[in-house]
């Protein structure tokens, strides 16, 4: 049953926590009142308490600033004639007036995906304007608590105001913890506290109202660990033989496609087919049954038949040793009732066969380790250490498509496509473990078991980076992933706090996640945030400067002196002599390597940015293509400035290397001309050049959140 506390009973219940209450008494009526007044002090505050009055400021059942004993009675007396029936009434709350000019709002709340949680945020009249809040699961400890208010947007409200000094963090983080750790109390399971306002008095928070709800139904248990990752996975990423269940004779459909993509991508296992025909497609004769194969030849099986023979399918693959089937076949849980109900089938059918189900209504699965590629659509992307998963098919397309542009490769990508017994939590159980992937990144809708999510996620972000983009993260989002998947979307305000507690390298657009992957796939780790930008073009820097500035996790460092003296040796006078190093069109064969081998050396700077890399390329492609190549001197230039862009480009990767320290290489060519030597030079060289200085800073601020999480800072 679901009961909400008096306030008096709530703040009795969470004093033994330790949260600070200002003093206050409970009366029974005028008379109590006034002793009450006297014994707490004057002025005071006067509220109607009972356990169900609700919205007492909305209602005039609190009144402020009574100074002396005949105020208090009076209002006593009026408080007490007002309460309705329903509000079930015992008397009025008497406490002294606490004065600041901050209010925070603080509380518990059991989210029903994730469990239970704890928020802070601005209170008082500023919040909802600025619903500038933070939130993390339950249980936390201190430090996870400071950083919660590190998350608040509102900094300069929180340093000292008006007279007042500075809030005081660690009492805050106190409250914070203690909130997070109440769970039950005499009147039941806990579902929500609020504590709104805490008012900033002298720089420490006072609670003077409360709230607590218990509810004996519908609390979801704490989170259980997570099972760990399945071992069938292998059959799916490295199987030593793929059999594809309803291969087609017609270039269009998908039984076709996959079959071709399959051994279009070189796969090294034994690969199979069926066909109700029996004929031969692509050079495969096909089997029209799958107990017509030989048992133990295949661990894997794909399957593009119709909804109606999946069952079969799936029992013949399991007759002949088949561990993990993926189901391209749709009209299930995305459909209607009647999908839902075939879905739950399938999966128990599944379970009852020890077969891993992929799918349904999914695009394929990818591993370069294996040479496989089974799904239903391009591309086949080069090796790397990249691992995708992914709730929507048509996203990872989108992430294969940029490793094949960029270079930067992929080991493992999949679509879980309705995640019905294999979801994104299963799939990064697995990436956790697996030794080709380094960095993971996926993509999500919505979340059906918050608790294995949340321990996939601790398990990945332990040993490597997380990449996560969610769909979903507005009102329309939410309703159209629902439309796509059947996904259950969450709160996003509760999903943004468990990437940020957990260390998650949460993307806001596909982009940014691609482009931080790759920035884990290929940079070092970055010790802090102090950043030098080094340009060859000055709009770039400025512009640079500015996204550096602009993000709270990054510094334009001021140049050491010692740095500067040695930048001053190479440049002539008109250089920039600032952050950013405005070459200034000063360089000399030999500058930008060594400049950029300078700067990523000295020990304060953290990351580096390096911008205008190919634009000398870019006029000598013009000169190559403008009708006089090679005469009058054009082929000599051409040939030097196309040498240079790529040395500058094997330069910056090698430096970052060498020194451990982050160099981020920028440019619109890697879009605009990717054959660019400036950045064709970066991707041959291993590295990722990024279209443009916002983009590589965003990633860049990705970089070093990840160092600080496994600083533990």
């Amino acid at each position: 049953m679901r009961r909400t506390l008096s306030e008096a009973e709530s703040k009795s219940v969470l004093a033994p926590s330790g949260i600070p209450f200002a003093p206050e008494v409970l009366a029974a009526d005028a008379e109590e009142a006034v002793r009450a007044a006297d014994q707490v002090g004057y002025p005071v505050v006067v509220k109607l308490c009972g356990d169900n009055v609700a919205h007492k400021s909305e209602r005039g059942l609190v009144v402020v600033g009574l100074s002396d004993a005949e105020a208090v009675r009076r209002t006593t007396d009026d408080l007490l004639s007002r309460a309705v029936p329903e509000d079930g009434a015992t008397g009025v709350l008497v406490a002294p007036v606490v004065r600041g000019n901050r209010e925070l709002i603080a509380g518990a709340n059991v989210d029903p995906t994730f469990g239970p949680t704890v928020v802070v945020g601005l209170g008082g009249v500023l919040t909802e304007a600025l619903a500038d809040v933070s939130v993390r699961l339950a249980p936390l400890d201190h430090a996870e608590a400071l950083s919660m208010l590190d998350d608040l947007r509102s900094q300069a409200l929180l340093g000292p105001l008006r007279g007042e000094p500075a809030l005081d963090r660690d009492a805050v983080a106190d409250v914070l913890v203690a909130l997070g750790a109440v769970r039950e109390v005499d009147a039941g399971p806990v579902s929500s506290i609020d504590l709104n306002p805490l008012i900033v008095c002298d720089g420490r928070p006072v609670a003077v109202d409360a709230l607590v709800v218990v509810d004996d139904e519908g609390v979801l248990p704490a989170r259980a660990p997570g099972a760990g990752a399945d071992d069938r996975f292998t059959a799916l990423f490295d199987p030593d033989g793929v059999v594809v269940a309803g291969a087609s004779t017609h270039p269009g459909k998908f039984g076709f496609v996959s079959l071709h993509n399959l051994l279009a991508s070189g796969y090294r296992g034994r690969v199979q087919a069926t066909n109700r025909d029996g004929a031969t497609i692509l050079g495969v004769p096909t089997a029209r049954s799958l107990t017509e194969l030989e048992p133990g030849s295949a661990d894997l099986v794909f399957v593009c038949t119709p909804a109606s023979t999946v069952p079969d399918v799936l029992r013949d693959a399991a007759a002949i040793g088949v561990r993990a089937a993926f189901l391209a076949s749709a009209g299930y849980g995305e459909a209607d009732e009647a999908g839902r109900r075939a879905q739950a089938e399938l999966v128990a059918l599944a379970d009852e066969l020890g077969i891993l189900l992929v799918g349904p209504n999914g695009q394929g699965v990818v591993s370069t380790p294996s040479s496989m590629c089974a799904q239903i659509v391009a591309p086949y992307p080069p090796a790397g250490t990249v691992s995708v998963v992914s709730q929507s098919g048509n996203l990872v397309s989108a992430f294969l498509n940029w490793s094949c542009r960029s270079g930067v490769g992929v080991a493992r990508a999949l679509s879980a496509g309705n995640a019905a017994a294999v979801g994104v939590a299963d799939v990064l159980e697995y990436y956790a473990v697996d030794d080709a992937t380094t960095v993971a990144l996926a993509y999500v809708e919505g979340i059906a078991d918050g608790g294995a999510f949340v321990e996939s996620v601790r398990r990945v972000t332990a040993s490597k980076p997380l990449v996560l983009l969610k769909g979903g993260a507005t009102e329309a989002g939410a309703r159209a992933a629902a439309s796509h998947t059947g996904s259950l979307a969450t709160d996003d305000a509760t999903f943004e706090g468990l990437c940020r507690q957990f260390g998650v390298s949460r993307a806001a657009t596909a982009e940014e996640a691609f482009d931080t992957a790759a920035a884990f796939a290929t940079q070092p780790p970055a010790p802090g945030g102090r950043v030098a930008v080094v340009t060859t073009v000055g709009g770039w820097g400025v512009l640079a400067a500015d996204a550096i500035t602009r993000h709270r996790d990054l510094e334009l460092l001021e140049l050491p002196e010692d740095l500067l003296a040695a930048v001053d040796e190479l440049l002539p006078p008109r250089w920039s002599r600032n952050n950013p190093l405005d070459l200034a069109g000063g360089e000399t064969r030999d500058t930008v390597p060594t400049v950029l081998d300078l700067v990523a050396a000295h020990p304060d700077v953290d990351a580096v940015v390096f911008l205008g890399i190919g634009i000398q390329s870019n006029q000598a492609r013009m000169l190559r293509v403008g009708g006089h190549h090679p005469d009058e001197g054009i082929g000599r230039i051409v040939e030097y400035h196309e040498r240079q862009d790529r040395r500058y480009a094997e330069a910056a990767v090698e430096a970052s290397r060498k020194h451990a320290t982050p160099v981020l290489v920028a440019t619109e060519l890697a879009v605009a001309f990717p054959d660019n030597p400036g950045p064709a030079g970066v991707r041959e060289s291993g590295g990722y050049c990024f279209p443009s200085a916002e983009r590589a800073v965003a990633a860049l601020g990705h970089l070093v959140r990840r160092g600080r999480h496994l600083a533990g800072s």
